[in-house]
């Protein structure tokens, strides 16, 4: 798969957890990787809304629990255990309506031997959320829960407040830079360098944590100047909606909100995105 200069594509992505697995996914596809993590997960030191959470969940306070994220409910249960432990947390979250934002916030319910009450459909955004809210549990009148990822979601939160629901924050962990910010910083030089043809982001944080690790806001406006150079893969609409707010053009966003889609439809689209760039170098 050839780069504007012949040879094969150079791929930055920023990509934490999964890190290993992305840089498997851009070589399968005749990438040459360039991972660089941008964030990192850390477990809030003062978990009171969580336990505060377990308190009315287990007094039957609560009427719907909106998982976010895998990790997110993972953390949860490690959250909550000292005034509700497993078992008991099991137990209570089986009384209620359980609401999973896509497969992994699933798969987490399924290692707890627990199955969702409602599966949100692809993209899997809050649009999507409060549609299936709407259509399949009306909130009006309940409590409702909702573990919280890195960020709060004001959208979805003054959705289920517009729809009649008493809301209840759950944050377990919060975005923060990576400890190591040196490949975060070798990642932006390439991109400023031209030597990148390709960049791919899988979180609306890692774009917030870009700008934050540029030097000065002369190297931001190089960097978001540097990204109309190369193809910019996003995973999914919060994601490009970042990118766009930043100033940055999504040139592809997968079929499915996913890694695997994500690194295998960009790469195949580069190559003539590149071509037609080259012809045409206004073309954003």
């Amino acid at each position: 798969m050839p780069s504007s200069t012949g040879s094969a594509l150079r791929v930055v992505a920023f990509e934490s957890r999964r890190a290993a697995e992305m840089a498997t996914l851009i070589q399968r596809h005749g990438g040459v990787p360039f991972v660089a993590p941008a964030m990192r997960e850390v477990p809030l030191a003062d978990q009171h809304d969580a336990q505060r959470f377990a308190r009315e969940l287990e007094g039957g306070g609560i009427d719907v629990v909106v998982l976010l994220t895998g990790v997110g409910t993972r953390a949860l249960v490690d959250a909550v255990a000292p005034v509700l432990p497993r078992e008991p947390l099991v137990a209570a979250l089986g009384r209620v309506t359980l609401i999973a934002r896509g497969p992994k916030p699933v798969a987490a319910l399924r290692e707890l031997g627990l199955a969702p009450t409602l599966v949100v459909p692809e993209p899997n955004t809050w649009r999507e959320l409060l549609d299936a809210l709407d259509a399949n549990v009306p909130v009006a009148g309940r409590r409702v829960a909702v573990q919280e990822y890195g960020v709060s979601n004001p959208d979805l939160l003054d959705g289920l407040a517009a729809r009649g629901a008493s809301v209840l924050r759950v944050p377990v962990y919060r975005w923060a830079l990576p400890e190591d910010l040196g490949p975060l910083r070798d990642a932006i030089a390439r991109l400023v360098a031209g030597d990148a043809d390709v960049a791919l982001f899988t979180s609306a944080t890692q774009i917030e944590h870009l700008r934050r690790v540029a030097a000065d806001a002369a190297e931001v406006r190089a960097l978001v100047s540097a990204m109309g150079a190369v193809v910019v893969g996003s995973i999914g609409p919060v994601c490009s909606q970042a990118l766009r707010r930043a100033g940055i053009a999504v040139a592809v966003e997968p079929t499915h909100p996913k890694m695997g889609p994500l690194v295998a439809e960009t790469l195949r689209a580069a190559p003539a995105l590149l071509a037609a760039r080259r012809r045409s170098p206004g073309l954003a």
